[in-house]
């Protein structure tokens, strides 16, 4: 009897560290409204990268450039590839309400995602992955200027839970996020537009006055 409980117990500590282990090492948290973003720093230009602090970093923390960029921001960001249709048709209106809001408070990000997937194996819509456009010729040719950020490893991708495209990220001057989008849904775009903009004005209003005496 005594050794069947011993037995028993044994079985139920393994489970429980099975359990915790496929926690750690294995399922991946999608973030939620109120998390800090992860900070990362992407390649822009061949040598030259953006980093997430510079623009927004998390209370009674500095900025990574605060000297010369003092001003906290608000930050949209998408992690898109070009062999993502969905993408495509979500790009336009990001473009557009980028246009209205560049000269404010706020950086628009687009990471690219592409080719960190470029060795992926098979097709995707048709397309080998390999064969898929680059993106940044690709997206100039339709017409979009919003600045794109490399993610050739899929880092951030990992750290964002980006695995379903686009996936959309808003966060406040203390890099807390605000706004999550999973996909694209048609038919929404009216709603979809409105949404950015309504949380873009709050976002913008709620940053602490500009040390630099502008906006």
């Amino acid at each position: 009897m005594r050794l069947k409980l011993i037995s028993t117990l044994i079985m139920m500590v393994a489970l429980l560290v099975g359990q915790d282990s496929s926690k750690a090492n294995g399922e991946k948290k999608d973030l939620v409204i109120g998390d800090i973003a992860p900070s990362w720093a992407l390649m822009y230009a061949p040598g030259q990268f953006e980093f997430l602090k510079n623009w927004t970093e998390e209370e009674g923390k500095r900025l990574r450039k605060f000297t010369t960029q003092p001003d906290r921001h608000a930050v949209l960001m998408s992690f898109f590839a070009t062999w993502c249709k969905p993408c495509m048709k979500e790009l336009p209106i990001l473009e557009e309400v980028y246009q209205k809001y560049k000269d404010e408070r706020i950086k628009f990000f687009l990471i690219d995602i592409t080719e960190a997937t470029r060795n992926n194996p098979g097709e995707v819509y048709g397309m080998a992955y390999k064969n898929v456009p680059k993106a940044g010729p690709f997206l100039r040719e339709k017409g979009v200027t919003m600045q794109i950020l490399y993610d050739t490893r899929g880092s951030a991708m990992k750290r964002y839970n980006a695995q379903i495209l686009p996936r959309l990220f808003m966060m406040d001057g203390n890099r807390k996020i605000t706004l999550t989008r999973r996909g694209f849904h048609e038919g929404e775009e009216e709603k979809f537009t409105k949404e950015l903009s309504e949380e873009i004005e709050r976002l913008l209003a709620e940053l602490p006055p500009p040390k630099n005496g502008t906006r």
